[in-house]
C-alpha cells in the first residue's frame, strides 16, 4: 500500500505536504485511509470508462484509445496483487479494442498469469479464460506449471490429484474449444517426451473427467459441438466415449463397451488410417477416457459377457501397434489368463499357487505388452473374486517384489478406489472391496 501511496503522490502534493495533510485530517481520514479511497475511486473511474467504451464486446470508436488502454495495463504492473485493483484487472482482461491486434502489454498479461498461478490474486472464470485466450504463453505456462506440481509433490490419492487439477482452473477454462485443444496438445507432447509416464496418463484421465463435468455443469445446451473439441477424431467414437458410465444403466455397460470396441477395431484395421500418427491420435483419445477401460476389466470378470470385444479393446490400449503381430499375441495370452481366472473366480478358498499361470505371465518376461493387461486382469480378480481378497496382499507383494510393477499396481488400486468411492453404490461387496483397497494402498 505504501508503494501505491508513493505512486499516487504527485509533485504538487509533495510541495504542499502540510496543506495536504491538514486537508485529509479535516475530512476525518488518516493518510493511508485517504489513499485507499483514492485507489478505489481511480479503479472505479477506469472501470467505468473502459466498460462504457465496450458495448457487448464491441469497441465504441473514439472514446478511449488503444494506446490509453495499453498505458493503463502498464500502470497496473506494480499493483497487480492489490485486492482493490481486481475489478480493473478483470475489466482489462475482458476488454477488446477496435482492431485484432493485442492492446494490453505482454508484461501485464504475464504478470497477471504469474500472480494467478501462485494464488496471489483471484479472478473470475471469464477473466481467466479471457487471459488464456488472448495470451497463449500464459496458457502454456499454466499447463506446464500444473504438470510440474503433479510430478514434484507426493500425492497419496486420486482425490488429491483431482483437487490440484481442479484448482488449476484448466478443466473449467477448457469449456472453450480453443483452450481445450491447446491443453490436449501439450498433454500429448508430455506423454511422448516421457514415454507414456503413468503420472502423465493419470493427469490426462483426471483432467478429461473434470473437463466433462465442467462442460455439463456450465454448458447444458452444448454451446459448442463435440467436433469443436475433437476436430480430427472419428466423431462416432468421440460420442461413444463421451458417455459417462453414470449416464447409462450398469446393465448396459458391456453393450456400450462392445460398441466402443467395434468402432475402434474398424478404425484401427482400416489400412487408410494405419500410420503411427493416426494410431497415436486414436490411442490418446481412448486413453483420456480411462474410466471405461477399468470398467471393461470389471465387466469381463463380473458380468456375463462375450469377452473377445472387451479383450480386444484392452489389447489395443496396452498394445496400440501391431508390429510383428504383438497385439494378436497379446490377445492370445490375455485370453488364456482370463479363461483360467474365470474357472476359479467363484472359489471361496484360494492359494497363491492357484494363480501361478497368471503370475508367471507377469514376472517371466520383460517389455511385453501383454503383461500390463494381465496385471490389470489379475489385480481386479483379487479385488472382485470370491476368494481373491484372502490372498491379495501376499500376491501383490510377490508381484511387486519380483517385477518392476509396484507403480503400475499402485496406480490401478488408486484409481479403482477413487471410482468405487464415487460411484454412489453401496452394499457389503463395496464395503469389502474398499476396505481391501485401503489396506493394500496403505501397505504399498
Amino acid at each position: 500500500q505504501s508503494l501505491l501511496c508513493h505512486l499516487l503522490s504527485s509533485s504538487k502534493w509533495e510541495s504542499n505536504e502540510a496543506e495536504t495533510g491538514m486537508f485529509i485530517s479535516t475530512l476525518g481520514y488518516t493518510s493511508a485511509d485517504y489513499h485507499c479511497y483514492v485507489v478505489k475511486n481511480m479503479v472505479l473511474s477506469l472501470v467505468t470508462e473502459l466498460r462504457g467504451n465496450n458495448f457487448n464486446g464491441l469497441s465504441i470508436q473514439g472514446r478511449v484509445s488503444d494506446s490509453h488502454v495499453n498505458a493503463v495495463s502498464h500502470f497496473c504492473l506494480p499493483l497487480i496483487t492489490l485486492p482493490d485493483l481486481t475489478p480493473l484487472l478483470e475489466t482489462l482482461l475482458c476488454y477488446h479494442g477496435g482492431t485484432s491486434k493485442e492492446i494490453l502489454s505482454s508484461e501485464f498479461l504475464e504478470a497477471v498469469n504469474e500472480a494467478f498461478l501462485k494464488k496471489k490474486i483471484s479472478l473470475s472464470a471469464s477473466g481467466v479464460s479471457s487471459l488464456w485466450l488472448r495470451h497463449l504463453p500464459s496458457l502454456e505456462k499454466a499447463v506446464l506449471y500444473l504438470l510440474d506440481q503433479l510430478v514434484s509433490i507426493e500425492l497419496n490419492s486420486l482425490e488429491e490429484v483431482t483437487c490440484v487439477i481442479k484448482d488449476s482452473f484448466l478443466p473449467q477454462a477448457a469449456s472453450h474449444p480453443a483452450i481445450f485443444r491447446i491443453i490436449n496438445e501439450i498433454f500429448k507432447n508430455a506423454l511422448l517426451e516421457t514415454n507414456g509416464a503413468l503420472e502423465i496418463i493419470t493427469t490426462v484421465q483426471v483432467f478429461t473427467q473434470l473437463f466433462l463435468e465442467a462442460l455439463q455443469n456450465e454448458n447444458k445446451q452444448h454451446k459448442f459441438p463435440l467436433k469443436a473439441y475433437f476436430p480430427y477424431n472419428h466423431q462416432p467414437l468421440v460420442a461413444a466415449l463421451f458417455k459417462r458410465p453414470f449416464e447409462l444403466p450398469a446393465t448396459y455397460w458391456s453393450q456400450h463397451l462392445k460398441h466402443i470396441s467395434d468402432i475402434l477395431k474398424a478404425l484401427v484395421e482400416d489400412t487408410s488410417s494405419s500410420s503411427l500418427d493416426d494410431l497415436f491420435e486414436i490411442w490418446f483419445l481412448v486413453a483420456g477416457f480411462g474410466e471405461w477401460l477399468d470398467i471393461a476389466v470389471e465387466q469381463l470378470l463380473k458380468a456375463a459377457v462375450e469377452p473377445d470385444a472387451l479383450l480386444w479393446l484392452l489389447a489395443f490400449y496396452y498394445c496400440p501397434q501391431n508390429e510383428n503381430q504383438q497385439r494378436t499375441q497379446t490377445m492370445v495370452e490375455a485370453q488364456a489368463v482370463y479363461s483360467h481366472l474365470m474357472t476359479i473366480f467363484s472359489c471361496t478358498v484360494l492359494s497363491v499357487k492357484d494363480l501361478e499361470p497368471a503370475v508367471h505371465s507377469v514376472t517371466d518376461r520383460e517389455q511385453c505388452c501383454s503383461q500390463h493387461l494381465i496385471i490389470h486382469l489379475l489385480t481386479y480378480f483379487l479385488l472382485f473374486s470370491s476368494g481373491g481378497h484372502t490372498i491379495a496382499q501376499e500376491l501383490i507383494s510377490h508381484i511387486t517384489e519380483t517385477s518392476d510393477r509396484s507403480k503400475e499396481v499402485c496406480s490401478l488400486l488408486t484409481r479403482t478406489a477413487y471410482r468405487i468411492n464415487h460411484d454412489g453404490g453401496d452394499g457389503e461387496e463395496k464395503e469389502r472391496t474398499v476396505k481391501l483397497l485401503n489396506k493394500l494402498l496403505q501397505k504399498m
